[in-house]
């Protein structure tokens, strides 16, 4: 097996063997030939109808199984990554996972005073082999929210990258990464559980708004 293929097989989260997200991998590309439009399809699929939930569950790793969290139609920034990637490998288009830390200059007093920093780590995308390269996708904020927030809605045309916008719709900062950790075959569970211990404390359970 070559690296590429790696990024086919299935894993306890990542299930793309799972009926259910075979199924709906196939409705959503109807049988699209291109890899670029399959991979579009796909996207903006979970982008827009798996909808954006910040306070989602991530402290079981039955939190993080694509078929769970397709059928609750909703999930946080890794969570919607992880379907994204768990489809597109259903569909013979070879994926992973990439993490990010950035600063949120957009974030809510509430959330700022949960977490106590605008300091957003780990946060999930998606990483899609099409046409010879691997291009990151962030499907993370469904439209409804970026319309209602004034954020710039992230496009994937297949091609580039599709990251967080630096500012929003209104010109203010929004979105600095700081740090790359890479990608990742497989859900990084523990190594990014021991991470949210020491940035947000012991009793980090769910999500904490991260995008």
């Amino acid at each position: 097996m070559n690296e590429i293929e790696n990024y086919l097989i299935p894993t306890y989260t990542i299930d793309c063997d799972s009926e259910s997200i075979k199924q709906k991998a196939q409705d959503v590309i109807k049988d699209q030939g291109e890899v670029m439009e399959r991979a579009k399809s796909l996207f903006y699929f979970v982008r827009d109808e798996i909808k954006y939930n910040m306070y989602s569950p991530l402290s079981e790793i039955e939190d993080f199984k694509a078929s769970k969290i397709l059928q609750e139609k909703n999930g946080n920034c890794i969570q919607k990554a992880i379907v994204l990637t768990t489809m597109a490998r259903a569909v013979g288009i070879p994926a992973r996972l990439g993490f990010a830390d950035f600063r949120n200059h957009r974030i809510t007093s509430e959330v700022l005073e949960k977490v106590g920093t605008d300091l957003f780590i780990y946060h999930g995308y998606s990483e899609l082999f099409i046409e010879g390269k691997w291009v990151k996708a962030t499907p993370a904020l469904d439209r409804e929210v970026c319309t209602e927030q004034r954020f710039v809605t992230v496009e994937f045309d297949g091609k580039h990258d599709a990251k967080f916008p630096s500012h929003d719709l209104d010109g203010k900062r929004h979105v600095e990464y700081v740090k790359q950790h890479g990608h990742y075959e497989d859900v990084p569970f523990d190594e990014m559980h021991a991470s949210w211990a020491q940035v947000y404390g012991p009793d980090f359970k769910t999500s904490h708004g991260n995008q």
